[in-house]
């Protein structure tokens, strides 16, 4: 365009200096794929979050695929009741490295008001979570919040190469609670927990 006498916008050089780690922590942060896993009422503030009064898409994420194996972020909205977990940890387990999580909500944060045997009490105890967004329902600007940390968060640490899998030593879930209690009193609960953890073998 500039030899047809049409002058450049911007002039950029003919070479960037930079690391390789910085570029590719800076391309996961700006373009994460939701995998949603709406299950109740935080769902309707998920789909409102894509829609045009918020646009989740000013932020590189609006591509929510559907299928876990092209998706990079998994965003839980709502209560998850034990018959799902193994649901949610199959989809967790064939999203692709590397990948985060966002509970969004008070039920799936913390239970919410379904303090009952059938209803997770978290669902850090089955997968690693990133960012926990508060409310019942969370507002759709909560989650863009959200996002938003989970950027900082990709853009702080990562390797391109993957290095940074090395570093994991240990398990990051939450330690067992069943300390002082009595075996006979205490129920195991269905799931692998080595899912919530994302050390790898």
């Amino acid at each position: 365009m500039a030899e047809r006498g049409v002058s450049m916008a911007v002039k950029f050089p003919d070479f960037v200096i930079s690391k390789l780690d910085f570029l590719a922590n800076q391309v996961r942060a700006h373009s994460l794929w939701p995998m949603p896993f709406a299950t109740a009422c935080c769902g309707i503030e998920l789909m409102a979050t894509a829609s045009s009064r918020y646009d989740i898409s000013r932020f590189g994420s609006e591509a929510m695929r559907f299928t876990p194996r092209q998706c990079d972020v998994m965003i839980v909205a709502g209560r998850v009741v034990m018959k799902m977990v193994p649901v949610m940890q199959r989809i967790w387990q064939q999203m692709p490295e590397p990948k985060w999580c966002i509970s969004m909500g008070a039920c799936a944060s913390s239970g919410g008001v379904f303090d009952t045997y059938a209803v997770v009490q978290g669902i850090d105890r089955f997968i690693p979570v990133d960012v926990y967004v508060p409310g019942c329902p969370p507002r759709p600007e909560q989650l863009i919040r959200a996002v938003l940390d989970l950027q900082e968060k990709i853009k702080s640490g990562g390797t391109i190469d993957g290095r940074d899998f090395d570093a994991r030593t240990a398990f990051e879930g939450p330690a067992q609670q069943t300390g002082g209690f009595n075996p006979a009193e205490t129920m195991t609960v269905p799931g692998d927990f080595e899912t919530s953890s994302r050390f790898q073998n």
